[in-house]
């Protein structure tokens, strides 16, 4: 059953920014397991808010070379994953197991597939990366089905949007800070997808604000139910600043988790009117 166009987001508008071109390095930086980062915060957490049950059916949008499919695989569900990098879908299913379905497709132009026929999605580091989020939230609306769960994370917008925060040290009172010089005007962001090559290539990254993630569920009918920020698991053990760098790293957020539920039929069409970038 495909999705009634009446009730569908309208065709996505903006720019393509996957990570195709830098698949090789991408897929070996998170391995079959995920980075260091993957393992120690964002897939314990992401497992723990989705609450993978057998039998059930998941779908990972923006899934990479399917990490946490692997994961939700091993928990006994039946897995989706969907990208719009064909190499990062080729890794992934070269990694299996073969049972994972893995589609390329646009994450904002999901209309093929079949509505209400998962109970849990997720966008895991992504949604960053992609623009506008108002399709993608309405496709994940009709997908899901009543009672479903969406769980998304990404780096905090509010302490580390790219080349507008940083780290500080105030010598007087010998504290580690966070320096955010802006937050609310959503602008869009250049990224080095591969560090260290030259060239790097690079992407889009797109900034807004958490209450435009929050709106934009709430018109695809989806209810925010929990909202998590998660820091780094990174510890210094040496050096004269090392106790204020374990105290800031447990004060300023590295990720926020979002939790949206489905609970009605319908969300509102995203309107014509493009997103702020």
């Amino acid at each position: 059953m495909a999705h009634d166009k009446r009730n569908s987001p309208q065709p996505a508008k903006g720019p393509a920014t996957d990570w195709g071109q830098a698949a090789e390095w991408y897929d070996k930086l998170v391995g079959e397991s995920g980075s260091e980062y993957h393992q120690k915060v964002v897939l314990p957490g992401a497992l723990r808010l989705l609450q993978p049950r057998a039998g059930q059916d998941a779908i990972d949008i923006a899934c990479g070379q399917g990490v946490l499919c692997r994961l939700l695989h091993e928990a006994g569900m039946k897995v989706t994953g969907v990208d719009a990098a064909r190499e990062l879908i080729e890794a992934a299913r070269r990694r299996g197991p073969a049972d994972i379905r893995y589609l390329c497709a646009d994450a904002r132009e999901l209309a093929s597939l079949p509505a209400d026929s998962f109970d849990a999605a997720a966008c895991i580091l992504a949604i960053q990366n992609i623009h506008p989020i108002g399709p993608v939230f309405g496709h994940v609306s009709g997908l899901l089905r009543i009672g479903g769960r969406f769980v998304i994370v990404m780096m905090h917008p509010a302490f580390r949007g790219p080349k507008e925060s940083s780290w500080g040290w105030d010598l007087k009172s010998k504290a580690q800070y966070r320096r955010v010089d802006r937050y609310l005007v959503p602008r869009k962001i250049p990224i080095v997808m591969h560090p260290g090559k030259d060239p790097g290539g690079y992407t889009w990254t797109f900034h807004k604000p958490i209450e435009s993630y929050v709106k934009a569920l709430s018109n695809a009918g989806l209810l925010i139910d929990a909202l998590e920020e998660w820091p780094s698991h990174k510890t210094s053990t040496s050096g004269p600043r090392a106790a204020a760098e374990n105290t800031a790293r447990k004060e300023i957020p590295m990720f926020l988790a979002i939790r949206a539920l489905k609970m009605r039929e319908g969300g509102s069409v995203p309107s014509d009117k493009p997103e702020a970038s």
